[in-house]
């Protein structure tokens, strides 16, 4: 009798049907950047100084430019004009001139809070437009707090609802709901109203981008997966690469908005065009569906089918199967502790990119050509990746990037100024590790769980991914109060950590996808015991 990985291999698993599925699957992954890191753009904080009522009069009274205005209504602080703060002056007297030596104030004037702010910016953002700067600059920080929330609770509630209803109309409905969350952003009369809208990104952005990733993933053998990993990677990183472009061209944040927003309504097309995975039919007993798409994979790809391929039976069938739980998870030792490892893998993984990102920052005059560069650091990443992954397997490619960003990281601190140059490289090789080996990680969590908790074991340790993208600026921020390369020292520590974490998973290279809690139990045993009889296994 056969099983799936046996009909897999009849109907083609990398032919015709699969290279279209990859790229469709794959494009979602495009505007997903655009939600992570549109925010660099759409919340820049540009430079800007107090338009009082002061600085207003003598522009309509004396025909001066705002800078002009400047001059007379702001304090300077240090070399550069006060952000927060503007002359307390007497405008109760008419005008009696409009030199700026008639205006100039002395030592004694008083400073007060601005109530108004003018920006200097040739595109808006929604700082500039509601004004969240100086003591109300925390509600900016909010935005990415509140996507990363929605993130974080999506990957729990998303994750169930494609194991128990379908990756295929999960990831329809998410992409509906990503889309009107988007929309819902750029109409936002209200900075709260936008900060809810900004969480629903977060929350179905999560579904859409695990649905479609573990949707496209079960459609291909072990041969082939890191292949998915490399395309879904260049395909996010593309996004990052086409983001900078669009904020260049597009001067309104809203308009902004609404570009990143709309290609997503174009994948709810998939409903007609993408089918659902046949593992997943096979794990709900709907052999008839399941077979039916596989008959099509074959003819798409100039297969057949063996003459008993209806007899296909899953194992789940012979027994009885409970319904979908997160406590699966942790219920049986050895997917326990993988669910631990993961969980750490990802939560690191995440602390260690974001504050590496955000510590190196964008450092030259202009914001958009400084990202374009950035982005294009992280471009080889997938190519790196698929050389890696299958040479050196996916536990030790894993160990060794988390090892070589760690140990980076201890580096930096102790590398004199004078050389900035190798400060500099050091922390970019350092930054393609950890990239490298959180492509790892996203690659190897979807090896590591079988079909019926597949897409809740992706979502919920990838979850603390969302919790690191809240933890990494906070952390960043505070230790670097204190020594500015201090959290380098506490990132390294983290990354050596989980190089040696990791290598208590087992090695999944060339190994079938399992597709029971049993099987996948069986195999860690005898991967752990390899000299005792793990007969019962149907794992290669």
């Amino acid at each position: 009798m056969a099983d799936i990985n046996d009909l897999m291999a009849h109907a083609g698993d990398f032919g015709p049907f699969q290279k279209r599925l990859l790229v469709l699957c794959s494009l979602p992954l495009t505007p997903f950047a655009f939600v992570l890191v549109g925010t660099v753009f759409l919340g820049k904080t540009a430079e800007h100084w107090c338009a009082g009522r002061q600085g207003q009069r003598l522009q309509e009274e004396c025909g001066w430019t705002a800078v002009e205005a400047r001059e007379v209504t702001v304090p300077r602080s240090g070399p550069s004009f006060s952000r927060c703060e503007r002359f307390d002056l007497n405008w109760s007297h008419s005008l009696n001139g409009c030199g700026q030596a008639d205006w100039l104030p002395s030592n004694r004037t008083p400073v007060v809070p601005c109530e108004r702010w003018m920006f200097n910016e040739s595109h808006s953002t929604f700082v500039s437009e509601f004004s969240l700067v100086c003591e109300s600059s925390w509600l900016a920080d909010l935005n990415q707090v509140t996507l990363a929330c929605g993130l974080f609770f999506g990957a729990f509630i998303t994750g169930y609802m494609a194991d128990r209803f379908g990756r295929k109309p999960c990831f329809i409905a998410f992409m509906l709901g990503l889309s009107m969350a988007g929309v819902g952003v750029m109409l936002s009369p209200w900075y709260p109203l936008l900060l809810v809208f900004r969480s629903l990104q977060g929350f179905f952005g999560k579904g859409a981008w695990s649905a479609s990733y573990v949707l496209l993933f079960e459609f291909f053998g072990s041969n082939n997966r890191k292949l998915v990993s490399m395309v879904c990677q260049t395909f996010y990183s593309i996004g990052m690469v086409i983001l900078p472009g669009l904020a260049y061209l597009v001067t309104s944040w809203r308009i902004l908005q609404l570009v990143m927003s709309a290609p997503c309504f174009l994948f709810i097309s998939y409903y007609w065009i993408v089918p659902e995975s046949p593992r997943w039919l096979l794990a709900q007993k709907r052999t008839s569906e399941a077979t039916r798409i596989m008959s099509d994979v074959a003819k798409r790809n100039g297969r057949s089918l063996p003459p008993n391929f209806q007899e296909v039976v899953p194992l789940e069938m012979k027994k009885e199967v409970h319904p979908v739980s997160v406590l699966d998870l942790v219920r049986t030792p050895y997917i326990r502790r993988n669910t631990l490892i993961l969980t750490y893998a990802w939560f690191t993984s995440s602390i260690v990119y974001y504050g590496l990102v955000l510590r190196l920052g964008i450092t030259g005059d202009n914001h958009f050509l400084d990202s374009f560069i950035s982005a294009l650091v992280e471009l080889p990443t997938g190519l790196i990746f698929y050389l890696l992954v299958d040479r050196i397997g996916r536990r030790s490619l894993m160990a060794a990037t988390n090892l070589m960003g760690g140990l980076a990281c201890l580096i930096v601190p102790f590398v004199s100024s004078d050389l900035s140059w190798l400060k500099k490289a050091t922390a970019i090789v350092g930054r393609l590790a950890v990239a490298v080996g959180f492509e790892a990680v996203s690659f190897s969590n979807m090896e590591m769980y079988p079909t019926t908790l597949r897409n809740v074991g992706v979502s919920v340790c990838s979850s603390a991914s969302d919790v690191g993208i809240i933890v990494a600026p906070l952390l960043l921020y505070r230790l670097a109060s204190i020594w500015q390369e201090l959290p380098l020292l506490v990132f390294g520590t983290m990354s050596l950590a989980y190089g040696g974490l990791v290598m208590l998973l087992p090695e999944m290279t060339g190994v079938a996808l399992p597709e029971t809690i049993e099987d996948m139990e069986n195999y860690l045993r005898r991967n752990r015991n390899p000299d005792k009889d793990a007969s019962g296994s149907v794992m290669p």
